[in-house]
């Protein structure tokens, strides 16, 4: 068995290995954003074990695919005339070569099973029919599969109303790493010997997504790696954004319309805003919103007691929001752009919006951290047009970025605030923060006890103005 260099996973290790070594045959579905990791967990984990395994071809027609397959099952079996007119013959030639080893058990691994899937192949009725009609008692059949298209596994995979339909043993949904994860893999598999600041810088560039953590070079800083990743001449990351959409969604176009349009707002925006502004409505713009969040692209929130026209949707993917700030704005010709871009105010603008970002992508961690992890809550955004309440006063309107609603009468009003030493709060600030919760109160009618929490890197600065905060998060709060 191949050594397992994995950073987390233990748990989706322990799940692959248990049905594995079940008594009966199974069909375990791996799914998660496309360079999260999918295809390295499954072959680290199995691969020694694997009798056969396929990948399908990105945008091949049907009898490439078939044709591709076929060649595969010819060479483990030494059969060089093998031929397949349909993927219903391809799977027949691959069940009798997996009886023919004469195995207790036997593994199978399908990776992007979505391209495999190709228009009117009957991929999906042929691989259910493979599935269904295997029926050896002798041999046991472990099918693992997986794919980046997330749509695709959910709906037309795990959700099949057809011969599928319930014959999932586990979806297992493999997400990104969280800070601690990056922390690990940086400093143990990629020997970097980052500090906890730079490895949060690292996340909100890249995110907790394998694939970009390990093209970092340990014999440079971080600014030029990103300048080498993203802004030399022919960098690996530049068409990265571009081949992501192509490669998870047919009409990629309309998909980074969307997503291009949501992060010029960073709040957020409503489905009305998002109709409006790019041109799109009813059943078409429903399956792209729901289809972005699904994949880790997006996140939809809303406070309770809302109507569903009150939804938000908001860019959450660190690559993505820092390719459309930077990359896709265009970087002139400049191959040192991230290291000559310092702190400048663009910069520091980003820095607040990709840490409040983080801070969401971590709220278990800071509910462990305010000792509330056990207490049933609900987190979201808020925001207020201007109104007046039923005393007759008006308020000009605002937005909290995080509220922690808990079940037991009291909701943290969190400030999320990225910064290189301690935060110092000013009168004005604390005023801010004094009428935005006030407002909130009068517009929602809450007799919940209202906690200003504050999440930063490295603490409030102890002033006059700081005895509006109730609790703190810092940074190290994250790496739980």
């Amino acid at each position: 068995m191949r050594s397992k260099n994995f950073v987390g996973r233990t748990k989706e290790v322990s799940l692959l290995e248990d049905y594995y070594n079940s008594n009966k045959s199974e069909l375990v579905a791996v799914y998660g954003r496309r360079r999260v990791g999918k295809t390295y967990l499954i072959c680290e984990t199995l691969e020694d074990r694997f009798d056969f395994e396929y990948t399908g071809k990105h945008k091949v027609a049907a009898v490439v695919q078939i044709t591709e397959f076929q060649k595969e099952i010819n060479r483990l079996s030494n059969d060089k005339n093998g031929e397949a007119k349909d993927w219903f013959e391809a799977f027949d030639h691959l069940k009798d070569y997996l009886l023919g080893l004469k195995k207790d058990r036997v593994v199978v691994f399908l990776d992007e099973l979505p391209w495999m899937d190709t228009a009117k192949s009957n991929f999906l009725a042929a691989l259910s029919t493979f599935w269904n009609g295997w029926r050896s008692k002798k041999t046991l059949l472990k099918l693992f599969v997986c794919g980046s298209a997330t749509t695709w596994m959910v709906d037309k995979f795990i959700g099949d109303n057809g011969g599928l339909y319930g014959r999932v043993s586990r979806p297992i949904y493999l997400a990104p790493f969280t800070l601690l994860e990056t922390e690990q893999y940086l400093n143990v598999i990629k020997k970097m010997k980052y500090g906890r600041k730079l490895v949060l810088d690292t996340y909100m560039i890249f995110g907790g997504i394998p694939y970009y953590l390990d093209m970092l070079d340990n014999k440079k800083p971080l600014s030029e790696n990103v300048d080498a990743l993203f802004f030399s001449n022919n960098a690996p990351l530049k068409t990265e954004f571009d081949f992501l959409f192509r490669s998870l969604f047919k009409d990629s176009a309309n998909y980074r319309r969307v997503i291009e349009f949501i992060s010029t707002r960073m709040i957020g925006l409503t489905r009305e805003d998002i109709s409006d502004g790019c041109k799109l409505n009813g059943g078409e713009l429903t399956k792209i919103l729901g289809n972005l969040v699904a994949c880790d692209f997006i996140r939809c929130y809303m406070a309770p007691g809302k109507k569903q026209r009150a939804k938000v949707y908001q860019l959450t993917d660190m690559f993505s929001l820092f390719y459309l700030k930077f990359v896709n704005k265009g970087s002139g010709t400049d191959e040192h752009y991230w290291t000559n871009l310092g702190k400048t105010g663009k910069k520091n603008a980003w820095l607040g919006y990709a840490f409040e970002q983080v801070c969401l992508n971590h709220i278990p961690q800071i509910k462990v951290k305010l000792g509330i992890s056990g207490i049933l809550s609900n987190s979201y955004a808020w925001r207020r047009k201007t109104f007046t309440d039923s005393n007759g006063i008006e308020w000009s309107g605002g937005q909290i970025d995080l509220i922690i609603d808990r079940n037991d009468d009291v909701m943290n009003m969190c400030e999320m605030k990225y910064s290189s030493e301690e935060y110092v709060i000013t009168p004005k600030y604390a005023k801010d923060v004094k009428e935005r919760i006030a407002m909130f109160r009068a517009s929602e009618k809450t007799k919940k006890d209202l906690r200003c929490t504050f999440v930063t890197t490295y603490g409030v600065k102890r002033n006059p103005n700081s005895d509006i905060v109730a609790y703190e998060v810092v940074l190290d709060d994250l790496f739980i």
